[in-house]
C-alpha cells in the first residue's frame, strides 16, 4: 500500500472526511499499478432533478436562488419553484410529454435555467444547442435527436437565432404556433422565443408560462410518479475538439450525483454565493454550477449572458460572492482587468478552474490576488457527467497547481497502454473511467457508444499519469501525441515550458505532417498585451533548455487561439490551417 504524507493524512482525519482507511478515502493507487478507486463514504442518491429541487425549496425557500446582475432579476427558491411549475405546465399544454426532446439555444439567461428544471419536471430530454452554432449546425443538431420544440433567444452578439430559424423553416410565416410542419425539420412543431413580439408561427416564452391551466397543474403531480432517476434527461453535443458531433446522453442519476460531489469538494453550503460566468449549455455551467448550487441550497449569481471580465468582477464584488467558476483564460482576463482597477474580493474563498489545462503561475496568482486560497482544479468530460478528478481545498499548493487532484467518490479510474493493460504508477497511458457518471451512450449511435465504452469503462482519449498519492496529471490527448521520427512527443510538456516565457500569454503545440520525420512540432503563440514576441525569440528560449526534437520546427505568432465556447483549444482547426499554410508556402 502506498505511503501517504502523514501531515496530509492528519488534515483529512481532522476534517472528518476519512472514517475509513485514509488511502481509500484519498483514492491512492492499489498495489503498484495506475488504478484508483474513489471512497464510498457519501452514498450515491437515487433521485431525480425535481426531487433535488424539492429538497432545496423545502429547506431554503426564502433564500436567494438566482441573481442575474445584468438584468436585475432576483429569485428566491420559492420564486424559482413557482415559475418552474408554471413553465412545465405550459410545456404540457403545448403537447409535450415525457421522452420528447426540447432544444435550448441561448446564452446564459433566466429562461435557460427555468427550462433546465421545467423540462426535467415532466421528463423531457433537454438538448443543449451551442450558442455559437450557425445554420447547418443547428439543423443537424435538431434533426439528429428529433427535437419537438425549440426555445431560443432572439439574438446574441452576431448570431440572429430567430432569423436563422426562419430561414431554415420559412413555413413559420404561415403556420399557427405549435403547428409547424417544416420540410427541413420533420419532428419540430413548436418554436418558443424569449422576449416579446416574436412574429408569426411562434410562442413567446411568457406565453408558454401562462399557457397551462388547472388540468396541467394536476398532471404535474401524476407525472412525478413516472419519473425514474435512470431516465435520459439531457443531450449534449461533444464535437469541440474532434469536429464530429455526437449526442452524449445523460440521466438524472448521472448529473445529480456528480453535481453533489463537485460541490462537496469545495465545501459549498447554503451560506455560499456561487458566481457562474461559464456557459450554461455546457456541463460546467448547468451541472457543476446550477445543479451543484441547488444540491447545497447556495445562491447562483450570473454576471451576464456571456463572460466579460469586468462584469464578472463587479458581480463578485456587489453580490459578495464566495465562489466562482471559470476556465483558465477567464481567470487570466480577470487578473488583467484587476491590474487596471481594484476590486474588493474579500468575500471570495473557493471555486473551480477547469475545462482546459491550468498553467501553474495562473493558479498561484488566483490564490494570491483573488483571495481564492481554496480554489480547486477539476478534470472530466461531458460523457462522464462531467467530473472524474478534483482537488481538495486543503491539498498542498503544489498538488493543486500541478495536478487535477484525486478521483471522485464512487468512481474507478485506470491508466492503460495501447494493449489495454494497466501501466505502473507514474507511467503514461490512456485514462479510462467507470462508475455511476458514465453516460447512457451517444444518442442513436450504438456503434460509436460500443467503441467508446468497453466493459463499462469510458475511454477518454486523454493521456494521464497517477502518482503514489493518487494525484492525476493530464499530459495530453492520445490523438494529439506527436510522433517525430519514432520519438513520442507530448505537446503539454512543451506548452508548459513555453508558457514560462515572460512575453507569452497563451500557447498551443500540435503536430503537422512532415516528409522527413512523419510529423513536425508546431507552436501557435499569443503574446501578452503590449508585448511583441517573435518567432526567433521563442526558438532562442528553447535552445539548450529542451531536447532538440521538441523544439518547434514551425512557430506562428497569432492574435488568438481557436477555442470552443468553453475554452478548450481546437487543435484540429489549428492543424488544418497550418497544414494548408505550409503546403502553399
Amino acid at each position: 500500500m502506498s505511503i501517504l504524507d502523514e501531515s496530509l493524512a492528519s488534515k483529512i482525519r481532522a476534517s472528518g472526511r476519512s472514517k475509513v482507511h485514509v488511502a481509500d478515502a484519498m483514492g491512492a493507487p492499489e498495489g503498484h499499478v495506475s488504478y484508483v478507486k474513489g471512497n464510498t463514504e457519501s452514498p450515491l442518491r437515487y433521485m431525480t432533478i425535481p426531487q433535488l429541487l424539492r429538497e432545496a425549496v423545502a429547506r431554503f425557500g426564502p433564500r436567494d436562488a438566482l441573481v442575474f446582475t445584468d438584468t436585475g432579476e432576483r429569485y428566491s427558491y420559492y420564486d424559482f419553484d413557482r415559475d418552474i411549475d408554471a413553465l412545465a405546465s405550459g410545456f404540457l399544454a403545448m403537447g409535450l410529454q415525457k421522452g420528447d426532446r426540447i432544444g435550448i439555444w441561448s446564452p446564459n439567461r433566466l429562461e435557460w435555467v427555468l427550462t433546465q428544471f421545467a423540462s426535467a419536471r415532466i421528463g423531457l430530454i433537454m438538448v443543449n444547442i451551442n450558442p455559437a452554432y450557425r445554420l447547418s449546425e443547428v439543423e443537424y443538431a435538431l434533426n439528429k435527436v428529433g427535437c419537438k420544440a425549440l426555445i431560443l433567444a432572439r439574438a446574441f452578439k452576431s448570431s440572429d437565432y430567430l432569423g436563422m430559424i426562419r430561414q431554415l423553416a420559412p413555413e413559420l410565416e404561415t403556420c399557427q404556433a405549435g403547428r409547424l410542419n417544416a420540410a427541413k425539420f420533420p419532428t419540430l412543431k413548436s418554436i418558443v422565443v424569449m422576449g416579446s413580439d416574436a412574429g408569426p408561427g411562434t410562442f413567446t416564452f411568457d406565453e408558454v408560462k401562462n399557457l397551462g391551466g388547472p388540468a396541467q397543474q394536476l398532471r404535474l403531480q401524476l407525472i412525478d410518479g413516472t419519473l425514474n432517476p435512470d431516465d435520459p434527461i439531457n443531450i449534449q453535443f461533444t464535437s469541440g475538439t474532434t469536429g464530429t458531433p455526437k449526442g452524449a446522453t445523460l440521466s438524472h442519476y448521472n448529473i445529480v450525483n456528480n453535481a453533489r460531489f463537485v460541490t462537496d469538494r469545495i465545501n459549498l453550503t447554503e451560506a455560499d454565493r456561487l458566481c457562474i460566468p461559464v456557459p450554461l449549455y455546457h456541463c460546467f455551467g448547468m451541472v457543476m454550477g446550477v445543479l451543484g448550487a441547488v444540491s447545497k441550497g447556495a445562491a447562483m449569481i450570473f454576471p451576464g449572458e456571456a463572460f466579460e471580465p469586468k462584469a464578472t468582477l463587479n458581480a463578485l464584488t456587489s453580490e459578495r460572492c464566495t465562489a466562482v467558476y471559470g476556465v483558465p483564460t477567464m481567470f487570466v482576463a480577470m487578473l488583467q482587468e484587476m491590474e487596471a482597477q481594484s476590486y474588493d474580493l474579500g468575500s471570495l474563498r473557493t471555486g473551480v478552474m477547469a475545462g482546459a489545462p491550468c498553467p501553474i503561475n495562473v493558479m498561484e496568482r488566483v490564490n494570491r490576488q483573488m483571495n481564492m486560497k481554496e480554489v480547486t482544479i477539476c478534470y472530466g468530460m461531458t460523457e462522464t457527467s462531467p467530473v472524474s478528478f478534483q482537488s481538495f481545498v486543503d491539498d498542498p499548493i503544489e498538488k493543486r497547481c500541478a495536478t487535477v487532484g484525486r478521483v471522485h467518490p464512487h468512481l474507478e479510474v485506470k491508466i492503460v497502454d495501447q494493449e489495454g493493460k494497466i501501466v505502473p504508477i507514474g507511467a503514461q497511458g490512456e485514462l479510462c473511467t467507470r462508475g455511476y457518471s458514465v453516460m447512457k451512450g451517444y444518442w442513436q449511435e450504438d456503434e460509436r457508444t460500443r467503441e467508446t465504452i468497453v466493459d463499462g469503462w469510458m475511454q477518454t482519449g486523454d493521456l494521464a499519469t497517477v502518482d503514489e498519492g493518487g494525484f492525476c496529471s493530464i499530459v495530453g490527448r492520445v490523438k494529439d501525441m506527436i510522433i517525430r521520427g519514432g520519438e513520442n512527443i507530448y505537446p503539454r510538456e512543451i506548452e508548459e515550458y513555453l508558457f514560462r516565457h515572460p512575453q507569452v500569454s497563451e500557447v498551443q503545440v500540435f503536430g503537422v505532417p512532415d516528409e522527413k520525420f512523419g510529423e513536425a512540432v508546431c507552436a501557435w503563440v499569443v503574446a501578452k498585451p503590449g508585448e511583441g514576441v517573435t518567432e526567433e525569440a521563442i526558438r532562442q528560449f528553447c535552445q539548450g533548455q529542451i531536447a532538440h526534437y521538441k523544439i518547434p520546427a514551425h512557430i506562428r505568432i497569432v492574435d488568438e487561439i481557436p477555442m470552443t465556447i468553453t475554452g478548450k483549444p481546437q487543435k484540429f482547426v489549428m492543424r488544418d490551417q497550418m497544414s494548408e499554410l505550409l503546403s502553399t508556402s
